[in-house]
């Protein structure tokens, strides 16, 4: 089980990357939103008001991406959770 949550550990971070402190409360912001049930474009919205020094700029052309990008980020979030318990 152990070699597992690594690989799935090492995948994630991965994906995820490196991020400053002030990266991932940001991050955590946009989740936040998101588990309200509040959409990408409006969690972003949100958290680029509260951190503007991280801000994000969403348009047409990446949207897509972002919001691929926030959808895994809060499953690993609640993937997380599931093994602290």
């Amino acid at each position: 089980m152990a070699n597992i949550l690594d690989e799935y550990l090492n995948m994630a971070n991965n994906i995820i990357g490196d991020r400053t402190k002030d990266e991932e409360r940001y991050d955590n912001e946009v989740v936040r939103w998101l588990r309200k049930g509040k959409g990408i474009k409006k969690a972003i919205n949100k958290a680029n008001q509260k951190y503007p020094e991280e801000a994000l700029q969403v348009d047409e052309n990446n949207i897509d991406d972002v919001a691929a990008h926030y959808d895994y980020l809060l499953e690993h979030y609640n993937i997380i959770h599931k093994i602290a318990l």
